[in-house]
C-alpha cells in the first residue's frame, strides 16, 4: 500500500508542478510530506457490543432508508464487498436498489446470488447505460424510503452507517424538524479494502467552504421526495453530488428575491437546521488508478463541471460573480464582483488573514473562544483539506483586517466606543484610525464578533484579505 500511495502521489506532484509551476510545487510537496510524517489515522470499526446495541434499537425505529446505486461493470470482488457493507448494517430497515446498465454477465449473476440471500435487494435492469446520473435516476424512481443514500458500485459503507443516519433523522424529528440533507465523516481505502487512510473529518454546513469545495461528498442521504424532485444532472456528470448538494441547499433557502437583512438570517438558520453532519466515518471511498480519489487527472471534466455547478447556484441567488479554480484540483474560489456585502446583507463582517515577520499565519481566524485557526501555518501552505486557502464562514476574525456591513457597524461601536472608520485605499477598517497600538485587539475582536453573531449576521473569512505584521 505504502508503495502505491508513493507512486500516486509522484503522479499528483508532476501534474501539480505543470499546472502551478516549480514554486507552489516545492510548498505544496513539502507541506504533504510534513502532514503524511504526521498522519496516524487507523480506522476504528464500531465494536460487535455497539452494533448489537444498535440492532437492539433499532426495533423501535421504522423509518427506511433506501440505497441508490448505479452499477456498471465493476470490479467483481470490490462489488461483493460494497453488498457485504450493506448486508451487514445494524441498521434493518432499508433497500437496496441496483440500477445495473453494464454488459458483465458476471456482475449480473452477482447481482441474482444475493438477491436471493436477501430480498431488501432490488435490482433493476436497464436498457441502455445513461451515464452516472442518469443511471442514478433510473434506481430512484424505484426508491420506496423515508430517505435515500447515494452509494458507489465499488465504495463501501461502514457497519454503523445506516443506523447513524436514522439515529439523526429521529433526533431531529423529536426537536421538531426533518433533516433534508445528512452527511458524514468518510475515509479512502486500497483496492483490497483493507488499508484505510486519508481521513476526512468535515464541518458543520459552512456556506462559503461548500462554495469552494464539495466537502459534503460521501455518505450523503437525502429526503426521497427532495431527491427524486431535483434528480442528477447528466450535464453535470462527474461533479453530480456536488450541483445536487448546491441545488439542495438552493432550495432550502427559497426563492432570490429581494429580502431584509432580517429575512436572509431567518432563511440561512433554516438551512442550517436542515443539514446535519454525523462526525464519524460511514463511507469508505475506494481507491484505484482510475478513480477521481486516487488519481485526479482521470476525471479533469468533473472539475470543470463542480465550477460551472457552483456558476449556476450563485446565478440562481442572484450573486454577481466570478469562479476561478484554485492551484488545487477541485477547490474554488469566488470573487464577488460588486461589493459582496451590499448582494449579501446575511454578512456582517469580511475578515483576512494576519502574516508576521516570518511568513507565517499569526491570526486572522479564530473559534468563539479565541483559539486561532491556522496559527504558525505557513503563508504558502493551505493546511488540512486546503482550507487555509479557501473563503469560509467563520466564529470570529481579526478587526485589523476586517471589512463591516452598515447592519454591523453599531456593534463595533458598543465594544471599541469608536465609530467604525473604513479606510478607502484598503477597502476596510482602518484599525489604526481609532485604537491605541497596545490595544487588546484579539479580545476586542472576539467581543465585536459575539455581538455580530449573536444578531443572527454571518462571519465570512476570506484568506486573500492580508495583513502584514510588523512583528
Amino acid at each position: 500500500m505504502g508503495n502505491i500511495l508513493k507512486i500516486s502521489n509522484v503522479k499528483k506532484t508532476l501534474y501539480y508542478m505543470r499546472k502551478n509551476g516549480i514554486r507552489q510545487t516545492y510548498y505544496a510537496a513539502k507541506e504533504r510530506t510534513a502532514r503524511e510524517i504526521r498522519d496516524s489515522y487507523v480506522y476504528q470499526p464500531p465494536s460487535e457490543q455497539t452494533l448489537a446495541s444498535q440492532r437492539r434499537n433499532s426495533a423501535a425505529m421504522t423509518g427506511k432508508i433506501s440505497l441508490a446505486v448505479p452499477v456498471f461493470d465493476p470490479d467483481p470482488l470490490c462489488f461483493r464487498a460494497m453488498l457485504e457493507s450493506v448486508i451487514c448494517q445494524s441498521y434493518p430497515h432499508w433497500e437496496l436498489i441496483l440500477a445495473d446498465a453494464g454488459t458483465s454477465e458476471e456482475i449480473a449473476a452477482v447481482i441474482k446470488e444475493y438477491q436471493e440471500k436477501d430480498d431488501r435487494i432490488r435490482p433493476r435492469r436497464l436498457p441502455e447505460n445513461k451515464g452516472i446520473s442518469g443511471n442514478t435516476n433510473q434506481a430512484l424512481q424505484f426508491a420506496t424510503g423515508d430517505y435515500v443514500g447515494l452509494l458507489d458500485h465499488d465504495d463501501m459503507l461502514t457497519a454503523d452507517a445506516l443506523y447513524e443516519m436514522a439515529a439523526a433523522i429521529r433526533e431531529g424529528e423529536e426537536a421538531g424538524y426533518l433533516p433534508y440533507l445528512l452527511y458524514s465523516d468518510e475515509d479512502k481505502c486500497d483496492k483490497e479494502g483493507k488499508s484505510f487512510y486519508e481521513y476526512h473529518q468535515k464541518h458543520e454546513l459552512n456556506l462559503d467552504l461548500i462554495l469552494s469545495n464539495n466537502y459534503i461528498c460521501h455518505f450523503l442521504v437525502m429526503r426521497r421526495e427532495l431527491l427524486q424532485t431535483l434528480e442528477l444532472r447528466p450535464s453535470y456528470d462527474g461533479a453530480q453530488d456536488y450541483d445536487l448538494v448546491l441545488r439542495a441547499i438552493d432550495y432550502m433557502m427559497g426563492k432570490a428575491v429581494k429580502r431584509s437583512a432580517e429575512e436572509w438570517i431567518i432563511s440561512h438558520r433554516h438551512v442550517k437546521q436542515g443539514v446535519r453532519h454525523i462526525d464519524k466515518v460511514l463511507y469508505h471511498w475506494r481507491c484505484h488508478p482510475n478513480s477521481t480519489a486516487d488519481n485526479p487527472q482521470s476525471k479533469e471534466y468533473a472539475y470543470e463541471a463542480g465550477k460551472r455547478a457552483i456558476e449556476d447556484f450563485l446565478r440562481k441567488r442572484g450573486w454577481n460573480s466570478l469562479v476561478s479554480h484554485t492551484r488545487h484540483l477541485g477547490f474554488y474560489r469566488v470573487d464577488y464582483i460588486p461589493d459582496e456585502l451590499s448582494l449579501r446583507p446575511e454578512v456582517g463582517i469580511i475578515g483576512g488573514k494576519l502574516i508576521n515577520k516570518n511568513n507565517k499565519i499569526a491570526g486572522g481566524i479564530y473559534m468563539a473562544d479565541g483559539t486561532p485557526v491556522y496559527n504558525g501555518l505557513h503563508k504558502e501552505y493551505s493546511g488540512y483539506m486546503h482550507r487555509a486557502s479557501l473563503r469560509q464562514e467563520a466564529e470570529a476574525i481579526d478587526i485589523r483586517c476586517m471589512q463591516v456591513s452598515p447592519a454591523a457597524e453599531q456593534y463595533l461601536e458598543e465594544v471599541i466606543g469608536l465609530p467604525y472608520l473604513a479606510n478607502p485605499k484598503k477597502g476596510r477598517f482602518d484599525w489604526k484610525g481609532g485604537l491605541k497600538e497596545e490595544a487588546d485587539y484579539k479580545k476586542i475582536s472576539l467581543q465585536f464578533c459575539k455581538k455580530v453573531r449573536d444578531a443572527g449576521f454571518l462571519i465570512v473569512w476570506d484568506p486573500n484579505m492580508i495583513e502584514r505584521l510588523k512583528y
